[in-house]
């Protein structure tokens, strides 16, 4: 045999021998979870063995756990048989900044699965993953569990938001639409350290609102934070309106829903109480409340959504130079004249409203007086036909005497 052959025989060897190598490494190794997952699965995969013993086997193995051994977490667990009763599985030796935020939020006492995997553990998903819990479109489901359950919601004094969130524009983009961008719990209150609202970390914490929403609604937040409320909210003010106090928390509308129009002027005037007694008295108000009109003009028709100025301000849409463009949305055609209409004309205020003080004062004399005299009138008419009644029946009596 030549030199030649014997390399190549050599080569061939050694070139077969490794690939022998990496299939023997391949089942002695990798097949050793399967292997262990099967003799845990002869007496777990077995129905009868009731609903907290049962694992079913494709299910786990499909899991995010699925590539672990049972005694990857059931570490005290050392052969068989194990002991009736084996220690709680402790998440945090994996999972341990996720463990650490739980630990100081609102959800401490509560286990991981009670959010993952619908309380099965041999069921937990990636969060990516359709089938989790914690996929995007579940989460309000997931949280429903508890925050939806009108009897665990009175014995724990939660507050029962779920059907109020589903109703939503985000429950309804979620749920209907299927837009996984769509705001769900986990985009406002977080995924594990999950704080109370009156905890200034707390995401729904007041000052922390405008933030909380500006992840989505960016530019929003750059027109709040420029308008008068945001600015006072940012001096400390925390009377100052931030996004739940007129969207609510929960049971957002559609801004360009009647509902919402119809109800976005008592949202100011719970703030601007002067303010919405003198639009009550105006065309405007009138016939929005009487006649039905969702289009009529409402508090931000004039004094903008979110970036809210004082009317000394150039950039307002109430500033006098603004004012013709600012009408003009409605009325086309509006001038310089038209726009001397006083949309909060108070007759109670001599000072803002001379004429309107003096006409009130003239017609509530005039009324007071008009009464008075009618009812002294009929008082009097009263007295005297009283009089004459008596008189009358007297002067009878004596004639048949």
């Amino acid at each position: 045999m030549t030199q030649a052959a014997i390399r190549k025989l050599r080569f061939s060897f050694r070139a077969g021998a490794l690939a022998t190598a990496v299939i023997a490494l391949t089942f002695f190794l990798a097949p050793g979870t399967l292997h262990a997952q099967s003799q845990c699965l002869a007496c777990h995969g077995d129905k009868s063995m009731g609903h907290s013993l049962y694992v079913n086997g494709k299910t786990f193995s499909a899991s995010a756990h699925g590539v672990l051994q049972c005694t990857s977490c059931h570490t005290d667990i050392k052969g068989f048989p194990h002991p009736d009763h084996v220690a709680k599985v402790q998440c945090s030796t994996c999972h341990a900044d996720q463990a650490s935020d739980l630990k100081g939020s609102v959800h401490a006492s509560h286990a991981c699965t009670s959010c993952h995997g619908d309380g099965n553990p041999h069921a937990i998903f990636p969060k990516s993953d359709p089938r989790s819990a914690v996929y995007p479109l579940n989460i309000p489901r997931t949280c429903g569990r508890c925050h939806g359950n009108p009897a665990l919601a009175k014995k724990y004094g939660l507050p029962n938001v779920y059907s109020m969130y589903m109703d939503s524009i985000h429950g309804f983009a979620l749920s209907k639409e299927g837009l996984l961008v769509a705001a769900n719990c986990q985009s406002c209150h977080g995924s594990h350290h999950i704080l109370s609202h009156k905890n200034p970390q707390s995401p729904t914490y007041k000052t922390n609102i405008p933030d909380t929403c500006g992840k989505c609604h960016a530019k929003i937040e750059a027109e709040y934070d420029a308008g008068i409320h945001g600015k006072a909210l940012a001096a400390g003010d925390l009377k100052a309106p931030v996004c739940t106090d007129c969207h609510t928390a929960h049971a957002i509308l559609n801004p360009t829903d009647a509902t919402f129009r119809m109800q976005s002027t008592p949202i100011c005037g719970s703030c601007h109480k002067e303010k919405l007694t003198t639009y009550r008295d105006t065309f405007h108000s009138q016939l929005g409340m009487f006649g039905g009109y969702v289009e009529t003009a409402r508090c931000w028709d004039c004094h903008g959504a979110h970036d809210i100025l004082p009317a000394s301000d150039p950039h307002s849409r109430i500033n006098k130079a603004n004012l013709v463009e600012t009408c003009g949305r409605c009325h086309a055609g509006a001038n310089a004249s038209f726009v001397q209409y006083q949309p909060h004309a108070n007759p109670r205020n001599r000072k803002l409203s001379p004429g309107l003080y003096y006409v009130r004062l003239f017609m509530n004399l005039l009324l007071i007086s008009v009464l008075t005299f009618f009812v002294l009138h009929t008082l009097l008419w009263v007295i005297r036909s009283r009089y004459n009644q008596i008189k009358n029946n007297g002067s009878k009596g004596g004639k048949d005497a």
